[in-house]
């Protein structure tokens, strides 16, 4: 059964499909005639509310009961309620209404459609929860955290980022690094395992991030070894997603966030 929830003047909460205790499927309105739809995962007395963006094609296909037809697997979908766990309100975004088909969020994670989606989010989610929004992407999802903030800044943008298994060298599609990093005014956490084997994602290609977000207020590099390692190096068991590791990952992300 659905519940109607009035947000303001300019969003409303098209439908709020319970999933568990503290979990929601909202769909909001973002594009004209587009809704953006996340599951919504509180944590009481939040300290922070966080977005999270999958990796691959990030076309989650999530239903009213909050189950996400694909991607279960991937670092951040699997991850979100040790997030929330850590006293952060979750929110784990999949592809607009209008990219629900193949190619889902492929070539349109840099797009200005996309920040507008987003921006949409965040909006809500200060509404909501008077707390500060942080953006948190994996592998693809980077490349969704690192072109929506510098195309936001100041205007609607989150209040930090996190990129873990950040994309550093694609010949597809631009890497983060080469994105204008220099734009950012806000702290950005770097996660990365330094036995990824993903060749998008070579440890080695860390330095040249780190040097592009020298103008940010704060900023830090996490890396891991070890954890599981299992099958293609660019998906989610293998040490690309910190197989393994999960719930020390995120809680180094979360204490890097809230202190």
């Amino acid at each position: 059964m659905r519940a109607h929830v009035s947000w303001s003047a300019l969003v409303l909460v098209l439908a709020i499909a319970p999933v568990g205790a503290q979990d929601k499927v909202i769909d909001i309105p973002t594009r004209s005639g587009v809704t953006q739809r996340f599951l919504l995962i509180s944590a009481p007395d939040a300290k922070a509310a966080v977005i999270l963006f999958a990796g691959g094609h990030g076309g989650l296909q999530l239903n009213e009961a909050g189950s996400a037809r694909w991607g279960n697997n991937n670092f951040m979908v699997r991850s979100a309620h040790l997030f929330a766990s850590q006293g952060l309100t979750v929110a784990v975004i999949d592809a607009p209404s209008d990219k629900l088909s193949p190619p889902y969020l492929s070539g349109f994670r840099q797009s200005p459609e996309h920040a507008a989606d987003v921006k949409a989010v965040i909006a809500w989610l200060k509404d909501q929860t008077k707390v500060p929004v942080w953006l948190i992407g994996t592998s693809r999802g980077t490349q969704s955290v690192a072109a929506v903030s510098t195309m936001l800044g100041t205007n609607g943008g989150p209040d930090g980022i996190v990129l873990t298994s950040t994309i550093l060298s694609d010949a597809r599609s631009t890497p983060v690094p080469d994105m204008a990093l220099e734009k950012l005014t806000i702290p950005v956490l770097v996660v990365h395992h330094e036995q990824d084997g993903c060749r998008a994602c070579p440890f080695r290609g860390i330095p040249r991030l780190m040097d592009k977000l020298s103008t940010v207020p704060r900023k830090q590099l996490i890396a891991f070894r070890g954890g599981e390692n299992q099958g293609d190096p660019c998906e989610a068991l293998a040490y690309h997603g910190f197989n393994g590791l999960e719930a020390e990952v995120v809680g180094r992300v979360a204490n890097w966030i809230t202190q």
